[in-house]
C-alpha cells in the first residue's frame, strides 16, 4: 500500500503545480477555462485518494498524529507532497 500511495502523492503533487502554473492562468490570462476544469477535476479526485491512503496509511503502520497532520498539510502546499515522499514514506 505505501507504493500506491508513493504514487498517488507524485500525482497529487504535480496535479496541483499544473492547477497552480498552468490551468489558472490559461483561465485568467488567455480566458479558457477547460484547463482548470479538466485539471481540476483530476487534482479533487487525487486529493481525495491522497487523504484517503493517508487514513488508511496511520491505520495501518500507527503513524503518530503528528506525522498524519504533516503529511495532510502537505497536500495543500505546492511541492508539499513531494517533500513528504521523499522524508516521511
Amino acid at each position: 500500500m505505501l507504493k500506491l500511495f508513493k504514487l498517488i502523492a507524485f500525482l497529487e503533487g504535480v496535479s496541483l503545480l499544473l492547477l497552480l502554473f498552468f490551468a489558472m492562468p490559461m483561465k485568467y490570462y488567455f480566458q479558457e477555462p477547460i484547463f482548470v476544469k479538466s485539471i481540476g477535476m483530476a487534482h479533487g479526485i487525487l486529493f481525495i485518494g491522497y487523504i484517503i491512503l493517508a487514513l488508511m496509511s496511520k491505520i495501518e503502520y500507527d503513524w503518530p498524529a503528528k506525522k498524519f497532520s504533516l503529511v495532510c498539510i502537505a497536500s495543500v502546499i505546492p511541492f508539499g507532497t513531494f517533500y513528504v515522499e521523499k522524508k516521511y514514506l
